[in-house]
């Protein structure tokens, strides 16, 4: 068995594509996956499963619900490795007396090459900054994320990519019940 993170997009969100986490944790359990566990309502979900390719596992549970609900949900599933060097990696986190609530991680579906920083056109969000490291962005942002333009559907119309971001915290958090 294989632990995976899928991080589903948009659920939750100010009143649309609701979904209850007991609600989908039961799906997922009908579907074969085993120790289902989530963590907080936007969708993050711990599985375990016979299955180790993420993306299978990803695309087979995007399909569940969109049968169960009728939402198109992106799903990136992700590792503990993706967590641990999320953490290890991030360069903004190196940085003496920065605001740590003003960090995010964007979860790519692809990796990215060096050149995807040119296609971001970083110079249309200033003061916002973003490294790219393979299939993660991490990204500090000048003001917070609820203040500027540099959010997901902008890193996917110009990247062509599913993207998910989360901020320090619930990384943090993901990697601790990775380990539990």
């Amino acid at each position: 068995m294989k632990t995976h993170l899928a991080l589903l997009r948009g659920i939750n969100v100010s009143g649309h594509n609701m979904i209850k986490m007991e609600d989908l944790k039961a799906l997922l359990e009908r579907m074969g996956f085993a120790n289902v566990r989530t963590y907080i309502q936007s969708g993050n979900v711990f599985i375990d499963s016979e299955e180790e390719d993420g993306p299978s596992v990803g695309f087979k549970i995007k399909q569940e619900i969109f049968k169960e609900w009728g939402y198109d949900v992106p799903i990136i599933v992700i590792t503990k490795e993706d967590l641990v060097a999320s953490l290890q990696n991030n360069p903004y986190l190196k940085e003496k007396d920065v605001d740590t609530k003003k960090l995010y991680f964007t979860f790519i579906s692809k990796e990215l090459n060096a050149n995807s920083i040119h296609e971001l056109k970083m110079s249309q969000v200033k003061p916002d900054e973003a490294v790219i490291d393979k299939n993660r962005i991490y990204i500090k942002y000048a003001v917070g994320a609820g203040k500027t333009r540099f959010d997901q559907k902008y890193i996917e119309k110009k990247l062509n990519v599913t993207a998910t971001m989360r901020n320090l915290n619930t990384v943090t958090k993901l990697l601790e019940m990775y380990n539990e």
